[in-house]
C-alpha cells in the first residue's frame, strides 16, 4: 500500500528568492501557475525531469481508493490521438515503450499518499531529449487509459492486495493507518472492493481535475542552460487544462489511543506504535529528527536498539521514524519479536520512548548524533536523482529554497532543550495506538 517509499502562482518567469549557494538551484513561475525548479549540472550529459501533482492517494473518493494509484499507473498504458495544428498518432503501450528504449531514456513515476507524477531521465543532447521531453507531455496530457489494459491492471492489483492480506507486515500497517487516521483519507486503503468498483470514467474523471498546469510542480537538473529548462517546463505543461481549487481535506484529528492485536500463524510478532506528529515544513522537524537519532532512527546507536535487543535480546532489529507529509504525518516504532515475548517488548519501547520524552539525549549522544547526521549529508545529495528528489520535495511542500543548503547549520544548532520541547509537543505515549500482528486474543 501506498503510505510511503517521494507548487503559489507569482509572475510569469519571476524567480522565486536566491539561488542555492552550493546546489545553485533556481526556482520561477509560468504563467500557467506551473512552478519550476532548476539545477544546471554540466558534469555529465544527462538530463532528469520530475513532474508532480497534488494527486496522490488522499485525493482518492469514499469507496474508490487505489484510484490515485491506478491513474498513474495508467497515464504510459496508451496516448489518444491528437488532431490538429501538432496532429500526432495514437499510441500503444508497446510503442511507448519502444520509443523511451530507441531513445536510451527512463520513464518513472509513482503515486504516495500527497502527490503524484512521472519522472525521465535522458540524454541531453538535443535529438534525445527534445523527443523524450515532447513524449513525456503527450503522457501526462493525453492518456487514452484503454479499458482492457485498466482491466488487466486492476486484477493485477487484485492480485496483489490479496496477497498482502496474507503478510502479516501489510496486514499490520493497514491496521496501524486506520487506527491512527480513522475516517481521514490517509487511513484509507485500496481493498478488492474499492479497485474493482474503479471505472475508465473515474481515471479520466481524476486525470482531468487533478493533472493540471496550475498545480505541476517540475523540478529539472542537467546539462541544459535556465532559457532550456523554461521551455522544457512550458512544453511539459501546455497541453495541460486549469484546474478548479481542490476542496478543502479533513484535518487530520487525533484518534482515541487504541491497542489492535490481530491473530496470524506466523512466528513472530510485529507490533508497531504511534501518533500522527509532524507536517512538512514544521519548525520541530530538526530536534525531532537529531532526537530521533538517538531514539530509534541510529539502528545500533539507538536506545531502542540498546534497551531491546543488547539488554533482553527480545529483537534483531527494532525503529523509530517521523513521516512529515502534507497533514500531520505518524511518528512511528516498531519491531519484530516472538510471540510469547511481544507484550514484554512493547512494554520496554514504551518505557523507553518515555524515558526519551523526560530526559533527552545526553551530551554525548547529541554530539553523536549530530556528527553522524552532518557527515552523511553529502549522501543525500551525490547523486542527480537524489538531488531531483530532493528539489522536488522543496516544490510541492513549498520548502524555502535554502532548504538544502542550510540543513547542516540547523543540524548543528539543534540542542537538548530543543529536542526535548519539540518531542514533548508532538509525542504523547496516552495518545498512541498499537497494533500487533501474530499475537491475537
Amino acid at each position: 500500500m501506498i503510505k510511503r517509499f517521494w507548487f503559489a502562482l507569482a509572475l510569469a518567469f519571476t524567480a522565486c528568492g536566491p539561488a542555492f549557494a552550493a546546489l545553485q538551484i533556481q526556482s520561477w513561475t509560468l504563467d500557467n501557475g506551473a512552478r519550476v525548479l532548476f539545477v544546471e549540472n554540466r558534469s555529465i550529459p544527462i538530463l532528469d525531469i520530475s513532474v508532480e501533482f497534488d494527486a496522490g492517494s488522499r485525493r482518492d473518493p469514499a469507496g474508490k481508493s487505489g484510484l490515485a494509484e491506478l491513474t498513474n499507473a495508467m497515464l504510459a498504458r496508451g496516448l489518444r490521438e491528437a488532431t490538429g495544428a501538432a496532429a500526432e498518432p495514437a499510441m500503444s503501450e508497446a510503442q511507448i515503450s519502444d520509443a523511451f528504449a530507441d531513445l536510451a531514456a527512463q520513464r518513472g513515476g509513482g503515486a504516495s499518499a500527497d502527490r503524484a507524477g512521472a519522472t525521465l531521465r535522458t540524454l541531453s543532447s538535443s535529438r534525445e531529449r527534445d523527443a523524450s521531453v515532447a513524449l513525456l507531455a503527450r503522457i501526462l496530457a493525453q492518456p487514452s487509459f484503454p479499458a482492457d489494459l485498466l482491466a488487466r491492471d486492476k486484477a493485477r492489483t487484485i492480485a496483489a492486495i490479496r496477497e498482502d492480506e496474507t503478510k502479516p507486515e501489510s496486514i499490520g500497517s493497514k491496521a496501524f493507518w486506520r487506527l491512527m487516521y480513522g475516517d481521514h483519507p490517509y487511513g484509507q486503503h485500496e481493498t478488492v472492493a474499492s479497485v474493482d468498483a474503479i471505472t475508465r470514467d473515474d481515471l479520466v474523471a481524476f486525470h482531468q481535475a487533478h493533472y493540471v498546469a496550475n498545480r505541476a510542480v517540475i523540478a529539472i537538473i542537467g546539462d541544459i542552460s535556465r532559457a532550456q529548462a523554461d521551455a522544457i517546463a512550458r512544453q511539459l505543461t501546455q497541453r495541460l487544462p486549469q484546474g478548479a481549487a481542490l476542496p478543502a481535506l479533513p484535518p487530520v484529528q487525533l484518534a482515541p489511543p487504541r491497542e489492535q492485536r490481530i491473530a496470524h500463524p506466523a512466528s513472530q510478532a510485529h507490533i508497531m506504535l504511534g501518533v500522527p506528529a509532524i507536517v512538512r515544513g514544521d519548525p520541530d522537524y530538526f530536534p525531532l529528527m537529531v532526537g530521533n537519532y538517538t531514539l530509534g532512527g541510529g539502528g545500533f546507536v539507538s536506545r531502542l536498539t540498546h534497551e531491546v535487543r543488547e539488554k533482553r535480546g527480545l529483537s534483531y532489529s527494532v525503529y523509530s521514524y517521523f513521516n512529515p507529509m502534507a497533514q500531520p504525518g505518524p511518528f512511528q516504532a516498531g519491531l519484530q519479536t516472538q510471540k510469547d515475548q511481544a507484550d514484554e517488548a512493547l512494554k520496554i519501547v514504551r518505557a523507553t520512548v518515555a524515558g526519551f520524552l523526560r530526559e533527552g539525549p545526553t551530551p554525548a549522544e547529541l554530539k553523536a548524533a549530530k556528527d553522524n547526521l552532518i557527515g552523511g549529508f553529502a549522501l543525500r545529495i551525490d547523486n542527480n536523482r537524489k538531488i531531483l528528489d530532493n528539489m522536488a520535495a522543496i516544490g510541492f511542500y513549498g520548502l524555502p529554497l535554502d532548504y538544502l543548503d542550510t540543513w547542516t547549520e540547523r543540524v548543528a544548532k539543534v540542542t537538548a532543550a530543543d529536542i526535548r520541547a519539540a518531542f514533548q509537543r508532538k509525542i504523547a505515549l496516552d495518545k498512541m495506538s498499537t497494533v500487533i500482528v501474530g499475537n491475537g486474543q
